[in-house]
């Protein structure tokens, strides 16, 4: 296993971020799902090494990184796209990845540089590449963050909301990469949009409150709401969330009622059923 988290805790002040996530990855995509506060960006700055668990057991690619040696062949073998990453605005795109590549002991010039290329070419960024950061539109911007994360090769690879900002074609080339990337190495992928973990995702982590409220396969979260999911003409009060489709129809996910026209559910409404209560708030909007 690439990742082994055993009932880890993370607390400021008197508030339990974190509070007793455990759950394992290896080679393939894991996804990571929950509402906003839930403590997903906390769990993925563990994961990358930017903080350290207060309690639980953490074990990645094989270290221990509540060590200084086993932190540093950790980040040697970790690429890290943060939620909010940091510019120097004066860069241009090339600058700013050949930078990270020295800060991950990139000592040849040449084949650093071809390193930088071979990176930004991945993320469709070869042609702006000589282009000062502060130039590149948020799309860019973002694509840039995923190129610097992709330095180095490696074994596993850590993506906060890494779709953000990101028109449909990118998103499709984001998640062709994705794939790719999945196929020889470790990737977990915090999102909110559970489309992207439906096609990208084996394995899914649902956090809520701290806690994992689920971790296994796509297919086992999507089960679990068989018979409760349906369509009507009209709205049911009794659903525990709803919305107006495209064509007029009523969408539902609950108890359904007897006589309900079930439709076969999708990993939204599987995540929604999970959230219980807090799933109103993460249901989309309906007319």
């Amino acid at each position: 296993m690439t990742i082994v988290a055993d009932g880890i805790v993370k607390i400021y002040g008197r508030t339990r971020v974190l509070d007793g996530i455990a759950f394992t990855a290896s080679r393939g995509v894991t996804g990571l799902l929950g509402p906003n506060g839930a403590g997903k960006t906390t769990l993925l700055r563990i994961l990358a090494t930017v903080l350290a668990p207060d309690e639980g057991g953490l074990e990645l690619c094989g270290q221990d990184p509540g060590t200084a040696a086993g932190r540093l062949s950790v980040r040697r073998r970790l690429g890290y796209l943060p939620q909010e990453p940091g510019f120097h605005r004066l860069f241009t795109a090339f600058e700013f990845v050949d930078y990270v590549a020295v800060l991950k002991e990139m000592t040849d010039r040449r084949e650093r540089h071809d390193e930088v290329r071979r990176v930004l070419d991945l993320v469709g960024l070869a042609d702006v590449s000589g282009k000062r950061i502060r130039t590149l539109s948020g799309g860019m911007r973002r694509r840039l963050a995923l190129a610097q994360a992709l330095i180095g090769d490696p074994a596993l690879v850590i993506l906060d909301e890494p779709t953000a900002g990101l028109d449909p074609e990118q998103r499709m080339r984001f998640r062709d990469l994705v794939s790719r990337l999945g196929e020889h190495r470790t990737v977990v992928l915090s999102t909110h949009q559970t489309e992207d973990v439906a096609a990208l995702c084996e394995q899914v982590v649902v956090v809520d409150h701290g806690r994992a409220l689920f971790s296994g396969t796509v297919r086992e979260l999507v089960g679990s709401a068989t018979g409760r999911a349906w369509t009507a003409a009209d709205r049911d009060p009794r659903a525990q969330v709803s919305w107006r489709l495209g064509t007029g129809r009523f969408h539902h996910v609950g108890e359904p009622p007897a006589g309900a026209e079930l439709v076969d559910p999708s990993l939204e409404d599987a995540y929604l059923m999970l959230l219980g209560d807090r799933a109103t708030s993460a249901a989309p909007v309906s007319a």
